[in-house]
């Protein structure tokens, strides 16, 4: 069989195929957009379809799984979304945005904080914490190991006295 007679044989059924998916779905413009589909998934997989068979039979499974997949698909969609006009505590959670303005003044509280440490102990902090080991700052500063272990613990510790009303609001 041909492509364009399997096409032929395929659209001479479209109208059975409309009045079955009216059954699915109770709605003349999703009737159309399932046959649609039905359709182009019978043409996409002429290949599949056996010669003598029951192309009827093939083209009302194709719509029934079609219909399936797209049914579970809306389900999991509208499980994921909230439907009700009062959203409750449990959904706000999930569907707040941050205040960016919140985030803003704590950056800039973090880079007044970095920006009052005595320079001395801001370099080898800014360098550890942009990802460089404790010898490449050592190497690069041309002082000793130890020098800049020490240097980087006290500049975590002025971070902290300096920033210590955010550590309040994380632990409660």
């Amino acid at each position: 069989m041909t492509t364009f007679e399997f096409n032929h044989l395929v659209n001479a059924h479209s109208v059975s195929l409309k009045s079955h998916a009216l059954k699915f779905t109770n709605d003349v413009e999703d009737a159309n957009d399932l046959v649609q589909d039905t359709l182009v998934k019978a043409i996409r997989f002429y290949e599949n379809f056996q010669e003598g068979t029951n192309i009827k039979g093939w083209l009302f499974v194709i719509m029934r799984n079609t219909f399936i997949n797209n049914y579970r698909r809306i389900a999991k969609t509208r499980a994921l979304i909230t439907q009700t006009d009062e959203i409750s505590s449990v959904n706000l959670a999930h569907s707040a945005t941050r205040n960016y303005a919140e985030g803003k003044f704590v950056v800039g509280d973090i880079n007044k904080a970095l920006a009052s440490l005595p320079e001395a102990y801001h370099t080898p902090f800014v360098r550890y914490f942009e990802g460089y080991k404790y010898h490449e700052i050592s190497d690069m500063l041309q002082i000793p190991l130890g020098t800049v272990k020490t240097r980087i613990f006290v500049a975590r510790e002025m971070l902290k006295k300096y920033l210590k009303t955010y550590a309040k609001e994380t632990n409660s």
